[in-house]
């Protein structure tokens, strides 16, 4: 195996050499295992898929560390922070790309940033150009237009999304108290890159070398601050909603649905426990037991973690097909004992007439959501009730397509979905204000997403659900449920008990060597390595 070097120069002119190296298995294998102890000290993020399902997901890994720049952002700014002396060879390069797209700048040694106060929400605009309402999109947009590289399936921005983001575009009356400490989104730009195809058999490290203005990353360590957890700490509580409440906060739902205020909306509650294993451990032991599209290991920095297990796509655009898609979720019991209590599980959830109207409800929302940025008569729905099974619940999937538009780019097909009928409810806005009027905390990262906004155009995020928040030392899990006029109170709190039960046991019992079992399809451990095609 030969590695391969690309050059290109990207429209801001920054120059760019990506040196490919092909990994046998045990090299992949082992270069996954150190990335991922790396992410409990070290900023980065890690993603990897553990179902294969034909057009929708296939196993992967794909990873980094020790970005040489990050991207964050809150309510009032967006801030480009050069981590190194590589990123501070990077960071003019991002300084002239966002002044040629007219953000106004405040620099300062290693770090620049762009004011957002006075945009966004409050300048009405017409509902096809609610996508390109100024925010902190304005800044990602310019920067993934400055540092386009069409050849190159792998190189972008990679991180988390907060919810908070919808704010800007659906605002409403704020009644949780927001920490002004919270970010709103964290991205990392990398310069080595991780990829494992567990489908193909191949795996790659890919290396990115940049030069600007005469000068250059060529031997400049990669080594960035460490970003350590901090030590772990007792909960104020194990949730937010004695048992019970969940049940009470149902009955005021059913209340909005009969004065026709809501058609659904999808409250959540969160579950507190001490952090006491490193996320690297909680992170694998989720991953077997609990195997799924979206695994998400991430070092966000300021003592904070995600590691999840999603199993919903967000948004995918394919920038050369110009697809649109999306897997709306919803519909859920729990897993049997064995495969023929599963079956009739099965039947009972196909069969239930409540669970098939949330997720038409939920998939007709989708459907209007492409239709501001897709071709007419594009939108089409692949798979109608699927059954996708997990290690304790069995859900029912749709599979939604459109062609986007072709003065629309891959932000405008992330943002006219932001965010997901699935955790927030219908109508859109009347439901984002029901959570916030009536939820406990703020949700910070749950119901956001998590993936990849690629300069080859193209984009993979998934919503960030079944995810662990580690912070100060705690381990927060928060989960929902879809509540529609017919919905039980208590039925809908024990769904949310059971969806949160397999993060809390991965919590729990991080230092845990047990498999949970397979579902077929969808194997526990890492997928063995096909033999090469011949």
């Amino acid at each position: 195996m030969t590695a391969t070097t690309h050059r290109w120069t990207t429209p801001v002119g920054l120059h760019v050499t990506r040196r490919s190296e092909p990994l046998d298995p045990e090299r992949a294998e082992a270069e996954l295992a150190r990335l991922e102890d790396a992410l409990d000290t070290r900023r980065g993020l890690l993603l990897s898929g553990r179902v294969d399902q034909p057009g929708r997901y296939r196993p992967h890994d794909v990873g980094h560390v020790d970005p040489p720049v990050e991207v964050t952002a809150d309510h009032e700014s967006v801030r480009l922070r050069a981590l190194n002396d590589r990123g501070r060879v990077l960071l003019p390069a991002l300084a002239a790309a966002l002044a040629s797209h007219g953000v106004h700048l405040d620099e300062a040694a290693g770090t620049i940033t762009a004011a957002l106060t006075g945009q966004g929400a409050a300048r009405p605009v017409a509902e096809e150009e609610r996508t390109r309402r100024p925010s902190a999109f304005t800044v990602l947009r310019a920067l993934t237009a400055a540092l386009a590289a069409p050849d190159d399936r792998l190189w972008g921005l990679y991180g988390a999304f907060g919810y908070d983001l919808v704010l800007g575009f659906d605002p409403v009356p704020l009644h949780q108290e927001r920490d002004p400490h919270d970010r709103t989104l964290v991205l990392h730009l990398p310069d080595r890159i991780l990829w494992i195809d567990r489908q193909r058999g191949t795996a790659t490290l890919d290396s990115y070398e940049f030069s600007y203005a005469g000068r250059g990353t060529e031997g400049l360590d990669r080594a960035t601050p460490l970003a350590p957890c901090g030590p772990a700490t007792d909960p104020a509580g194990p949730r937010d909603h004695p048992p019970g409440a969940y049940a009470e906060l149902v009955r005021r739902a059913k209340e909005r649905f009969r004065a026709g205020d809501l058609f659904e909306v999808v409250p959540g509650q969160s579950f507190h426990r001490r952090a006491d294993a490193p996320p690297s451990r909680v992170f694998r032991r989720l991953r077997e037991r609990n195997p799924a599209p979206y695994g998400l290991l991430m070092n966000l920095a300021d003592g904070e973690h995600l590691v999840g297990a999603s199993p919903e796509m967000f948004v995918r655009f394919d920038a050369r097909a110009r697809t649109v898609e999306s897997c709306p979720i919803s519909g859920t019991i729990a897993r049997g004992r064995d495969p023929l209590e599963d079956a009739e599980q099965i039947r009972t959830l196909l069969g239930s007439v409540k669970e098939e109207s949330e997720l038409t409800m939920c998939t007709d929302v989708d459907r209007n959501d492409k239709a501001r940025v897709c071709v007419p008569g594009s939108i089409e729905v692949l798979a109608r009730r699927q059954i996708e099974q997990y290690s304790r619940l069995i859900h029912t999937v749709d599979h939604v397509r459109g062609r986007l538009l072709p003065d629309r780019d891959a932000l405008d097909a992330f943002l006219t979905h932001m965010w997901a009928v699935t955790v927030t409810g219908a109508p859109k806005r009347a439901a984002v204000a029901f959570v916030e009027e009536h939820e406990r905390s703020p949700r910070r990262w749950y119901g956001g997403a998590v993936g990849r906004i690629g300069f080859d155009g193209g984009l993979e995020t998934a919503l960030t659900l079944r995810t662990v928040q580690i912070r100060g030392g705690v381990a927060t899990v928060r989960a929902g449920a879809t509540l529609l006029f017919d919905s039980d109170p208590q039925a809908e709190e024990d769904e949310t008990v059971l969806k949160a039960s397999a993060l809390l046991d991965a919590v729990e019992n991080a230092d845990g060597t047990a498999a949970g079992r397979s579902v077929p399809g969808r194997p526990a451990a890492a997928r063995p390595w096909p033999a090469p095609a011949a």
